[in-house]
């Protein structure tokens, strides 16, 4: 099978067919999750695979499970996937790229009849974004137990929707438990949503390491007033205290090597032209991969808000809901392998988004693929690549998937042999 190539125009045609479902007027994409054009496109990836001879099953969480038969189906699968939700002003790349990267290796195993050691899965998972739902990677945290299932199908988007009503009405709701797939190991092939593979003139990223991240909800309550009326020294103006903050993660991200900051929500009460902002919620995003490094950023931003709220005098709440351990992708190897027997340019690189694999990896073996994308840029109507990145990501997840299929076989055999003698 050293031939073995996939179709890269049919890759680059199907990715601009799913993009039609929320295709905005700049190029990009708007399909939140659980949406009706998140239906949409959970359907049209469902009858892919079903053509392609697959079985369809999809879990509590709505995560999406296709199955294609292997040599021995008791063996455990090799799976790749990832989302189809995008951000509200997002691009048609992130995460579709490698929902698709999995349809077409999918498609290339089908129409040249190989049947492969172990059984292969191609899933897409729920709400990886957090952008309609929080937190980000809901699906998979779900599935791997970070995560509640019922805490998170009550979780309301900013209209109070339920997400578990959201999956029921667009026939996403599954009966099967969450984290009883039968997996070997896991694969995901993702735009790398940065600059550095352009900016080196590297193909293939190898993912070697998963960033940690912190997000928090924080909430400052001030008091309302008369613009006009109000003198500045009496005032409790919640937006100054925020901006205090907000100003300090900029200079915190940047005090530490490989540190980001970012604040991308906020809420304004009562958000007119002549009130004194009584109440402010915004988001906070901290990262750094070295779990100790992200610790310190931690002590440091809860260390400020009570130094601001104690100067201020005034109430400042700090929920941090979410934390995400930097992780490390143990079956890279098998990435670079298959890079450098493709004859790709590839370099170690470490995941600066959070992604579905990087839960996966409590699991199994798992390990990521990244390719350049125009400029760096991502989150963002103009994410672009080209359809010869894309491809060959998608050349490089199909030998990594059969590769690791071929030694789970040899694996169990060997089990097999030693238990018998």
């Amino acid at each position: 099978m050293q031939d073995l190539r996939v179709n890269g125009d049919r890759l680059w045609q199907s990715l601009m067919e799913m993009a039609q479902f929320g295709l905005t007027e700049k190029g990009g994409c708007k399909r939140l999750a659980a949406t009706a054009l998140d239906g949409q496109a959970r359907d049209l990836f469902v009858d892919w695979c079903k053509a392609c001879g697959c079985t369809v099953s999809v879990d509590q969480m709505g995560n999406i499970f296709a199955r294609r038969d292997g040599k021995d189906n008791s063996l455990p699968a090799v799976a790749t996937g990832s989302h189809l939700d995008t951000q509200p002003t997002g691009g048609k790349f992130d995460g579709v790229f490698g929902v698709l990267a999995g349809v077409e290796v999918l498609r290339t195993l089908h129409e040249n009849n190989i049947v492969t050691e172990t059984p292969m899965e191609f899933s897409v998972w729920t709400n990886e974004e957090g952008s309609r739902f929080q937190p980000a990677m809901q699906g998979s945290g779900v599935y791997v137990g970070r995560f509640d299932l019922e805490t998170e199908l009550n979780k309301t988007d900013v209209d109070g929707i339920r997400l578990k009503d959201e999956l029921e009405k667009i026939g996403y709701l599954g009966d099967e438990k969450p984290g009883s797939r039968h997996i070997g190991a896991f694969f995901e092939t993702h735009i790398e949503q940065g600059p550095i593979l352009e900016d080196q003139g590297k193909t293939i990223g190898v993912v070697r390491l998963g960033q940690g991240i912190r997000w928090y909800n924080v909430t400052i309550n001030g008091q309302e007033s008369h613009s006009g009326t109000t003198p500045m020294y009496l005032r409790n103006d919640a937006m100054v205290a925020s901006s205090k903050i907000i100003s300090e993660i900029e200079e915190l991200a940047n005090r530490y090597d490989n540190g980001l900051g970012t604040v991308g929500f906020m809420q304004v009460y009562p958000n007119s032209r002549n009130v004194i902002p009584g109440e402010i919620t915004f988001s906070v995003d901290l990262r750094n991969p070295n779990a100790d490094t992200l610790a310190e950023m931690d002590k440091e931003f809860t260390a400020f808000c009570a130094k601001v709220s104690q100067e201020r005098q005034i109430k400042i709440d700090i929920d941090p809901f979410w934390y995400f351990a930097p992780i490390e992708f143990n079956a890279s190897d098998d990435v670079k392998a298959a890079a450098e027997s493709l004859g790709y340019s590839h370099m170690d690189i470490y995941a600066g988004a959070g992604h579905d694999a990087c839960y996966m990896a409590d699991l199994v073996p798992t390990g990521m693929i990244f390719t350049p994308c125009e400029n760096g840029i991502s989150h963002n109507e103009i994410e672009n690549t080209s359809p010869q990145e894309c491809e060959a990501g998608a050349n490089v997840l199909l030998y990594t998937m059969l590769e690791a299929s071929a030694r789970i076989a040899k694996e169990s055999a060997a089990a097999l042999t030693e238990a018998t003698n």
